[in-house]
């Protein structure tokens, strides 16, 4: 049976909802659709007890406490809040932040508006396989440091930063310690006490839930972690995000979750064996690819490949029967190449060839339910239609461009420097 196209790989960006989390979201909409704040009445009830189970499922896939969970709109709040919410709550005591280049752009913008209020923020370099030195954190760290924000897993690359030791350091330093865990949470174990994490940012459509709504875990005790609003009027959540809350968004967010920690384990290890025969069989296949990121501390479903001699908008188009991405969603509508693979060492020619494969639930399944690595087992249905795509995408451009030059291709590895 032939494979349903486009194929989807662009897990990172976004998720399908899965059809049980749209199952226990359904009656939120129609029949239990109480604010969550009215409390004079059972509709208000039902709704605030459904939230209330949600938290607590959030919390367990994470390691937190219930009362730790504070919902927002989505990751990119989360971030806000976690940033300006520390800067102005703990401005008394300093105002240097410490972040890496590699940050999401939620992180890193929001980290500039505060350099413009007054902060000053210390940007970390990585280094080529994507991870920071500890030793070049702990020695940008102050007595005026009041918060490292560092991400678990890169959104382009999927590589997974040292965070057990981040937070041993920040904990040893007494500074607080903030992470990004959209890509790892439900895709890795994550647990907050363990890595001595104080803060948290989740979001649910990146989990198999809806969009629309995620959530800032912020620890309440060794330390208890202070934050000064960034939305005013109300006082929901605890007074730290002001808002009638988003309920069916919310119950889709915790059976989200809920299904993640239940099922983590054997999807991640399914997973990484479809990404390493993807990028095994690309290798064999095809000449002058180059893995972006280190392979060994990597998100089990991510893959992100530069592609030499091809400029990366010309190969998407040449594979568009694969839904995968050139970076992160929230910067593919820029002309310029990755910041984050020019942090790695990366030209321009190469940052702008790049595509990022993410995997995903439905990566093994079509919607019949036969297995997509089963077709590969048969014929290598996904992967060799892939290499078809890309093959005609390399080999077109470079044609053309002999052509015109008047001479032989020229076999240099482009773009890196030393």
């Amino acid at each position: 049976m032939p494979i349903k196209l486009p194929i989807y790989m662009d897990y990172h960006a976004t998720t399908p909802v899965d059809p049980r989390v749209v199952e226990a979201m359904l009656p939120y909409f129609t029949t239990e659709f109480g604010n969550a704040a009215s409390r004079n009445h059972p509709f208000g009830w039902g709704a605030e007890e459904a939230v209330e189970k949600a938290r607590k499922q959030i919390a367990d896939l994470i390691g937190g406490n219930a009362k730790e969970i504070v919902f927002t709109s989505g990751a990119t709040e989360s971030d806000n809040l976690a940033i300006k919410g520390a800067a102005e709550m703990y401005r008394e005591k300093g105002d240097h932040i410490i972040t890496a280049v590699t940050e999401h752009k939620a992180v890193i913008d929001t980290c500039k508006r505060l350099e413009k209020a007054g902060c000053r923020v210390t940007y970390l370099s990585v280094e080529k396989d994507g991870r920071l030195k500890l030793d070049a954190l702990r020695a940008a760290i102050t007595d005026k440091t009041i918060l490292i924000t560092i991400m678990a897993a890169n959104n382009e690359i999927g590589v997974l930063q040292p965070i057990a030791e981040i937070g041993a350091v920040a904990k040893e330093k007494g500074v607080l310690f903030h992470t990004d865990a959209v890509q790892i949470a439900g895709k890795l174990p994550f647990n907050v006490n363990e890595l001595k994490v104080d803060m948290a940012s989740l979001s649910a459509h990146k989990m198999y839930g809806p969009k629309g709504v995620g959530a800032l875990y912020v620890r309440r005790r060794n330390p208890r972690v202070l934050l000064s609003p960034i939305i005013d009027g109300g006082g929901h959540e605890r007074g730290m995000r002001s808002g009638t809350l988003n309920v069916p968004g919310i119950v889709g967010f915790g059976k989200a979750a809920e299904l993640c920690k239940q099922e983590m384990a054997a999807e991640g290890e399914r997973l990484r064996g479809l990404r390493d025969y993807l990028n095994e069989k690309l290798h064999t296949q095809l000449d002058e690819l180059y893995v972006n990121g280190s392979m060994e501390h990597r998100l089990p479903h991510n893959l992100n490949i530069s592609f030499a001699y091809v400029e990366g908008e010309s190969l998407l188009m040449g594979i568009n029967d694969v839904a995968v991405s050139s970076g992160s969603a929230c910067t593919s509508a820029s002309l310029e190449p990755s910041y984050v693979l020019k942090a790695l060492g990366a030209g321009d020619d190469l940052a702008h060839s790049s595509i990022r494969f993410g995997l995903g639930r439905w990566s093994t399944k079509e919607e019949r339910g036969r297995s997509v690595h089963d077709g590969v087992a048969d014929g290598g249905t996904l992967t060799d239609g892939l290499l078809q795509q890309s093959n005609r995408s390399l080999r077109e451009p470079a044609q053309r461009r002999i052509a015109a030059e008047g001479g032989s291709e020229r076999r240099h590895r482009p773009g890196w420097r030393a």
